[in-house]
């Protein structure tokens, strides 16, 4: 079966994400993106110059997909709980959250992640009324998404609201 000619950018970082995902960064080449997509090597080398260039743009990506999601889930929820459980609860991107945030590196993508974070907080901020009770909401969402995904056990998100707010 001959190669596709061409994928769209999307249908490539997603396969570069799924493989960052299951083996880390050292998962990632020209090799094993062209394996998954079934684009030739050259093909990726020429669009995205260099195997660091390639994973910056699906991580970049990445994030505005994360950030059109915060907009969504903020015009939606109405609640604190609401307005996390809708970006956190199976939506195709909450899972790059952690995927993200696994490495700040990079200063375009650290920016990214800094703005989020304040964007989320701010969101959270004009529903619990409390600068402090948003950082402290933000912190136990994030640290109990990670212990999830190690297979922990969390606590329930709506007891964390109630003692905040």
């Amino acid at each position: 079966m001959a190669r596709p000619r061409s994928l769209p950018d999307a249908d490539v970082f997603s396969a570069l994400r799924h493989l960052l995902a299951a083996g880390g960064d050292k998962a990632v080449s020209f090799a094993s993106v062209a394996r998954v997509t079934g684009l030739a090597g050259a093909s990726l080398v020429q669009r995205y110059g260099s195997r660091d260039g390639m994973i910056r743009a699906a991580l970049l990506a990445a994030w505005d997909g994360l950030d059109a999601l915060t907009e969504t889930a903020a015009a939606e929820a109405e609640s604190a709980q609401g307005f996390l459980k809708a970006l956190g609860g199976g939506t195709p991107g909450a899972g790059d959250v952690a995927l993200l945030a696994a490495d700040f590196r990079d200063a375009a993508l650290r920016a990214r992640a800094e703005a989020w974070r304040a964007r989320v907080e701010a969101l959270l901020t004009a529903r619990l009324r409390d600068p402090e009770a948003a950082a402290i909401l933000f912190a136990a969402w994030q640290g109990q998404a990670l212990w999830q995904m190690a297979g922990g056990k969390g606590f329930r998100l709506k007891d964390a609201v109630k003692r905040l707010g």
